[in-house]
């Protein structure tokens, strides 16, 4: 049974729980559950039937998913914007349930300390917080640093001939001719 669960599951997909969407978590509990009937009534052919049929409808609701967007939108959800131009979208937090604190602890985590600093903050459909940071809050990024580096290079001023000590050296020859005339 513990080979025949995990074939089934490889069939199910990769996903980890919290990339799973409501229907997707609940047929893959189910078939956790079925796998152990066998264990209880003697009965493995039934059990591996019915774990096979959930993963085949699982799979069938994922290729829906992905060829029509209705699908997509009814059992997966879409993005709930939380904040706007650095303004709480307090309406859809009540809708969801979801506390201005539990916002601000999430983007903190994420190395936020504004949320006037977000451009847009969004729930997604597996339930993480995405979010985008206005430009002047945005990291510096490799990309930024070489479009800048023109900008900060300093231009050199062009240096007299000769050597560098050469005037240290001349100041000390003429001090030197003016001893041994005195």
């Amino acid at each position: 049974m513990i080979l025949t669960g995990t074939i089934l599951l490889r069939i199910a997909g990769r996903k980890s729980i919290s990339q799973m969407n409501v229907a997707q978590t609940v047929i893959i509990f189910a078939v956790g559950s079925i796998i152990i009937q066998p264990f209880i009534y003697h009965d493995v052919f039934r059990t591996i039937v019915a774990a096979s049929v959930f993963v085949l409808i699982l799979i069938i609701m994922e290729f829906l998913q992905i060829k029509f967007n209705f699908f997509e939108r009814f059992l997966t959800g879409t993005s709930i914007i939380l904040i706007e131009d650095g303004e709480l979208q307090v309406n859809n937090l009540k809708k969801l349930r979801f506390s201005v604190d539990e916002l601000e602890m999430h983007l903190r985590q994420k190395g936020v300390s504004s949320i006037h600093d977000v451009k847009m903050a969004t729930l997604e459909s597996n339930g993480m917080i995405g979010y985008e940071l206005k430009d002047y809050a945005k990291p510096l990024t490799v990309g930024d640093f070489e479009k800048m580096l023109p900008m900060l290079v300093l231009k050199h001023t062009e240096q007299p001939p000769g050597p560098i000590f050469q005037e240290v050296e001349q100041k000390k020859s003429n001090h030197d001719n003016q001893e041994k005339l005195n």
